[in-house]
């Protein structure tokens, strides 16, 4: 039994030192166990987090210079953990996002860890959502737009020989998912009102009726939720999915 469970210590070994195909089933596993303390490396005045390989440092501070020096000393920490687990930091693929208010101006950062990364951006792709650095959502919304018109013009297409069933269930995998998608974020946007014009043109084209006609009763007849109540809704979800993240009514109710 001793020698069967060495074997098995050497064949795991073996499988981690020279690499497994991508796309296998171990693959994440062990990718997830090889980087399980990166979080414990990082200065604790920044939050870490990790989802799958993507990975996102959130760093807060009232003050200017602390917060400067509070970004270049979790970075030398990054690169040492990287040095030491003999990993390479991709430059080109990492960036900077500054959040900011209208009363907060930009602070100035130049990072030394290295020159490559690019602390002058104004938005970046996370998760599949465009987050700007103001939460305005107009990028991400701008992109939402530009796929979903193409998914109005794929309905019109296969509208003339697709049934009403057919329709709708195009509508919603294709349509559904990308409006629903971090609705809880953008949903109540000033730039969300492109997304539900062009709902409106598909829940048109879906029931073949006038541009000038009146939407409300053919959301009802084809039971699809507006963008306004899709985004009430998703939030009543969150709320109820994650009651540990909100403090109770009665703390506040003296």
């Amino acid at each position: 039994m001793k020698d069967m469970k060495s074997n098995k210590l050497i064949s795991t070994w073996e499988l981690v030192k020279h690499g497994i195909p991508q796309g296998s089933v171990l693959g994440p596993l062990l990718f997830l166990i090889y980087i399980n303390d990166f979080p414990l490396s990082i200065n604790k005045s920044a939050d870490t987090i990790l989802l799958a390989d993507d990975t996102s440092t959130v760093i807060s501070n009232a003050n200017p210079e602390d917060f400067k020096n509070t970004i270049n000393t979790v970075m030398t920490e990054i690169m040492d953990w990287f040095q030491s687990n003999l990993l390479t930091l991709n430059f080109n693929k990492t960036t900077f996002l500054q959040f900011l208010t209208k009363q907060n101006k930009a602070i100035k950062i130049q990072i030394n860890a290295s020159n490559s990364i690019n602390t002058n951006i104004t938005s970046t792709k996370f998760l599949g959502l465009t987050i700007d650095n103001t939460l305005s959502w107009n990028d991400h919304i701008a992109l939402l737009t530009s796929k979903l018109n193409k998914a109005s013009y794929a309905i019109r297409a296969v509208k003339s020989y697709s049934s009403s069933d057919v329709l709708k269930t195009i509508y919603f995998s294709y349509v559904h998912s990308l409006i629903s998608y971090g609705i809880i974020f953008g949903g109540n946007s000033h730039f969300s009102t492109n997304i539900f014009k062009i709902q409106k043109r598909i829940i048109r084209t879906l029931t073949n009726t006038g541009r000038h006609d009146s939407c409300r009763p053919l959301f009802k007849q084809l039971q699809i939720l507006p963008l306004p109540s899709q985004y009430i809704f998703s939030l009543l979800l969150f709320v109820n999915k994650n009651r540990d993240l909100f403090f109770p009514i009665q703390k506040f109710i003296k």
